[in-house]
């Protein structure tokens, strides 16, 4: 698990094809490898890597041509930056929102813009995601933890402070760019939950039930 807070900003050092996969070398920049063992995580771009090889710059990870097919790595290439975290531990603040690593769908960078010191994204998602995504709620492009701003059908908003555009790769990106979306796990747990047959029990989880909560 990832908090979406990065890290370190990184670059693709090196990429190996290995029968239909990849094996792939991320320069690390600035990220602390100190406390990394083999087999540990380490997202880039919030896809979560699985470290193989290592040292004080660089790791080596296996890519899967699932990976490869489901994600915007496989238009990676030498000197591509990517963002950089390190997986959760039981120390650590949570800073932004609980991600698993795992890439729901591939959006587009449908506009930009200046807001006073800050910048607005808007990102077309994928149909087979929209749902997930609400007004307020989170989000994960690219590996960073964001607040929706609101939503528009597919296409939803985002304000980049400042420092977060400066210490991320999203100061890279352009109006057709892709980008890598994880939802919230809660709202993906929340329409299991109320979708999931329930054995010789009707369920309590109903649409009425949700709006009397609070959940509209």
């Amino acid at each position: 698990m990832f908090t979406g807070i990065i890290q370190a900003e990184g670059t693709i050092a090196a990429i190996e094809p290995k029968e239909g996969d990849w094996k792939v070398t991320i320069n690390v920049g600035k990220l602390d490898m100190s406390d990394v063992d083999i087999g540990d995580s380490i997202a880039a771009n919030g896809i979560c890597l699985t470290a193989i090889e290592f040292n004080d710059s660089q790791y080596v990870a296996d890519v899967s041509g699932e990976t490869l097919k489901v994600t915007n790595a496989g238009a990676w290439k030498s000197g591509t930056p990517v963002n950089l975290e390190k997986a959760l531990t039981l120390q650590d603040r949570l800073g932004g929102h609980l991600v698993s690593g795992h890439v729901d769908g591939i959006g587009q960078v449908v506009s930009i813009s200046q807001d006073a010191r800050s910048w607005r994204y808007e990102v077309e998602a994928p149909i087979e995601i929209c749902k997930y995504i609400a007004a307020k709620g989170s989000i994960c492009i690219n590996g960073i933890s964001l607040t929706v701003n609101q939503v528009d059908g597919c296409k939803f908003g985002v304000n980049i402070v400042p420092h977060t555009r400066q210490e991320t790769t999203i100061k890279y990106l352009e109006i057709g760019s892709t980008v890598n979306l994880e939802v919230d796990l809660l709202a993906r747990y929340l329409e299991r939950m109320m979708t999931a047959p329930q054995p010789n029990q009707e369920s309590r989880i109903t649409p009425e039930f949700l709006a009397e909560n609070g959940f509209k």
